[in-house]
């Protein structure tokens, strides 16, 4: 073995133990490597920086922009309210039709934008039909993920045809997906619809939870038990809180509760007050905390303890107050931040009541909680906040205005003859790709849909650098001759039953990897020895080669497979096994659909 063989292979598995164990982010990780491999002269110095102009970024870079301009201009919502609409009340015809509209959503953008926006349509439509939240949103995850392996436009599949043609193959066109990737989006979709969503949870865990049953079926209140936290208390002459405010009362800092409510004297309920409102002798404040815990604090006493009674959300919304449950953003700043950290009531005018983190409801001391993507956070504040709310970057309310009707802007429809053209220009295969997405990425900004500024925050430039810095590490795998050690190994064990075997092997490794870490960096390492051992068995590489980009989006078996599975962990209340039961099923319908369907299509015959 060749020094820099030792050295790749050490490079390669350091990277996938600091990948796996997710101490530093995965851009950084690749960045790394990048450094490793120069340093160890594995590669040149034009070879170590050769993914930052590689085809690959540079699409993924436009595809980002583009798919900004169909979401600011209001088009990419509107699609999405005008397929959920169509979807009745059956809950068979609401799985397929919000897996259809997630496919097609992903057929242009990122998964995970396709999901955002489709949420609060989701939520809106379960409250409007009874059917709970649980029995749509792993669906809708699902739809976006089998959109994906229809389209060039995800970055896995970008990667792939990166690595295809760094390699002296033909990279994938945007039509090439297509055929082996429709049929699979059909065949999940029946699957969900017919089988899937009777192994679906009838209801979250917390709808499963040992709680009061709910008066509607949209009561937050129950559905986060939140009643069994809620207590009043009246502030008694004497009690050093009279003539304060509640900012100065520090009922919060030293008691752990949040006033929710308060009866100023006979002129009703204020809800959500404000932190500067006063509090005088005879108020009745509502507090959500623990009891039994108050009791031991309150020893002068500050406050009298009243009797209590049964709450429903609707006790705790009025004309101008509302409660709304919301999840963190994907890229949001909030997370790995505390409330207290981010100012959380002084940024939006919101109290957080509660948060569901995947596994319980947090209910107290939530002001020092880090939140995590995925987090469901239960709001209370005053309705004029909702639409700043909902436009923040930073969250996603699931809920919409009722009569919230969503019109297409003149830059809206531009914005859909500018994608429009782009795509088709792309697909004739008469100009590269890069350049046609790039130009159709810069009409986007001359045509003033999106600001330049936009543009630099609308590219995640986490999966820019990720991209960048594994694409040279899958060169230098091929150069060290590292690929052609583990395809060798693998025609060894599987050659002798036929390329069908050997696509079934590739794509089984490729799902049990996508488990822990991101499809990106699967593919990176899993495809120059899938293409190595199609040119050991003489076969075609470009067929193996794309049975491993469509598997690195078959990430159903659970929710570590792919973010957007994290995102409706939260609002849907699943468990690990929710994600096991449903989708190891549908894996192994994929698995059945890709190895017969895609010879068709993609002879192992080398032409």
């Amino acid at each position: 073995m060749s020094k820099e063989l030792i050295a790749t292979l050490i490079i390669l598995g350091t990277a996938i133990v600091l990948f796996l164990s997710e101490r530093f982010s995965v851009d950084l990780v690749a960045l790394l490597v990048l450094a490793a491999l120069g340093l160890s002269q594995v590669l040149t110095p034009q070879e170590v920086f050769s993914g930052f102009s590689d085809t690959a970024v540079i699409t993924i870079l436009a595809i980002f922009v583009l798919a900004y301009g169909l979401e600011v201009s209001g088009v990419a919502e509107q699609v999405g309210e005008l397929l959920v609409r169509t979807a009745g009340k059956s809950e068979t015809r609401l799985i397929i039709t919000l897996m259809t509209a997630a496919a097609f959503m992903s057929l242009f953008m990122n998964n995970i934008a396709a999901a955002s926006i489709l949420l609060p349509s989701a939520s809106t439509i379960a409250k409007k039909t009874n059917v709970s939240l649980s029995r749509l949103l792993m669906p809708l995850a699902f739809g976006t993920l089998l959109g994906g392996t229809a389209t060039l436009f995800t970055t896995t599949n970008i990667i792939v045809s990166g690595i295809l043609r760094s390699n002296g193959y033909r990279g994938f066109g945007v039509l090439d997906f297509a055929p082996v990737g429709v049929p699979l989006t059909i065949v999940g979709i029946l699957y969900m619809a017919v089988w899937g969503r009777r192994l679906l949870p009838t209801e979250s865990q917390m709808e499963q939870a040992n709680i009061p049953p709910r008066q509607t079926e949209s009561d937050l209140l129950h559905l986060y038990q939140l009643g069994e936290r809620l207590f009043r208390v009246r502030i008694p002459a004497g009690s050093s809180l009279i003539e304060k405010s509640l900012a100065e009362s520090n009922l919060r800092e030293k008691y752990g509760v949040n006033v929710v409510g308060i009866e100023p004297g006979s002129s009703g309920t204020l809800l959500a007050p404000e932190p500067d409102f006063v509090i005088h002798q005879g108020d009745v404040l509502l507090l959500e905390g623990k009891l039994e815990e108050f009791r031991e604090l309150d020893v002068e006493p500050y406050l009298e303890i009243l009797p209590m009674r049964q709450y429903t959300e609707s006790d705790l919304e009025s004309a101008s107050t509302a409660i709304v449950e919301a999840v963190l953003a994907p890229r949001s700043q909030l997370i790995g931040r505390t409330l207290r950290e981010t100012h959380f009531r002084e940024k939006f005018g919101m109290m957080v009541l509660a948060i569901w983190n995947g596994e319980q409801v947090i209910r107290t001391r939530l002001t020092d909680l880090k939140l995590a993507f995925g987090n469901a956070l239960l709001l209370q504040g005053p309705r004029k906040k909702l639409p700043l709310l909902r436009q923040d970057p930073d969250l996603i309310v699931l809920s919409q205005d009722d009569d919230k009707v969503v019109a297409v802007s003149n830059k809206g429809w531009l914005a859909v003859i500018i994608f429009a053209l782009t795509i088709f220009m792309a697909a004739l295969g008469r100009f590269s790709v890069r350049e046609v997405m790039l130009t159709g990425a810069l009409a986007m900004v001359v045509a003033n849909i999106v600001s330049m500024e936009n543009a630099y925050r609308a590219i995640d430039w986490k999966i820019i650098f990720l991209v960048a810095g594994l694409l040279p590490l899958g060169l230098a795998m091929t150069k060290t001759g590292a690929t052609a050690i583990f395809a060798t190994a693998m025609t060894n064990l599987l050659g002798p039953f036929g390329p069908r075997v050997l696509l079934l092997g590739l794509l089984t490794l490729t799902v049990l990897l996508s488990q822990a870490m991101k499809g990106g960096i699967v593919s990176a390492v899993i495809v120059p020895i899938a293409i190595q051992a199609a040119q050991q068995l003489g076969v075609n590489p470009r067929a193996m080669a794309m049975g491993v980009a469509l598997a690195t989006s078959l990430a159903f078996v659970t929710p570590l497979g792919h973010p957007v599975n994290i995102l409706v962990m939260g609002p849907g209340g699943y468990s690990f096994k929710d994600f096991f039961k449903v989708g190891f099923p549908l894996t192994i319908i994929s698995f059945i659909v890709i190895v017969f369907v895609l010879p068709i299509f993609w002879p192992f015959a080398t032409s």
